[in-house]
């Protein structure tokens, strides 16, 4: 096992166009939405709102100087497919994109990755729950029953957003 646990996930998630995921592969379980030989994306262990996706590069780097252009490419051109496909599921059209580099800018795992944070509503409920970023807010537990469901649906969205996108266009 490795002291990185996205590389982990990397290692037992080889590179798959079936959009299949079995989320037994590592502790805690991992609910990924997207393997290629370059990037992945799962579920936060540790989200500050449903659907709270990472997308991170398949090999360690520590920040996004270090990724090579072969993967910023990819990098950029799955978050917007990500972001529609997220948008598409939770129903939330509102979101923040972020990437943090480094302890002192709050990155907690020493790995690459972004974060596509669905911002809901401010409901009565949720006037009081904290949405800040960079490392403060309230980030609950996952739940894994729902965190499985939601993975099946994002990777079945992400399936038809592919088919949608020109041959071209895919990576």
């Amino acid at each position: 096992m490795s002291s990185c646990p996205f590389c982990d996930i990397a290692a037992n998630y080889p590179p798959s166009t079936s959009f299949e995921s079995d989320h037994e592969r590592v502790s805690p379980p991992a609910f990924v939405v997207l393997s290629t030989p370059l990037c992945m994306a799962f579920l936060d262990i540790m989200p500050l709102s449903p659907g709270h996706l990472l997308v991170t590069t398949r090999k360690h780097h520590g920040k996004i100087s270090d990724v090579t252009e072969e993967e910023a490419r990819e990098l950029g051109a799955w978050l917007p497919r990500l972001s529609r496909v997220l948008a598409n599921v939770t129903g939330v059209w509102d979101w923040n994109i972020v990437q943090n580099n480094g302890a002192a800018a709050a990155q907690v795992v020493p790995h690459v990755h972004f974060h596509i944070i669905p911002r809901p509503s401010l409901t009565p409920e949720l006037r009081n729950k904290s949405f800040t970023m960079f490392g403060r807010g309230q980030r609950s537990e996952r739940d894994d029953s729902e965190a499985a469901a939601l993975a099946r649906s994002l990777r079945e969205e992400l399936a038809g957003e592919m088919e949608r996108i020109p041959n071209r266009e895919k990576l």
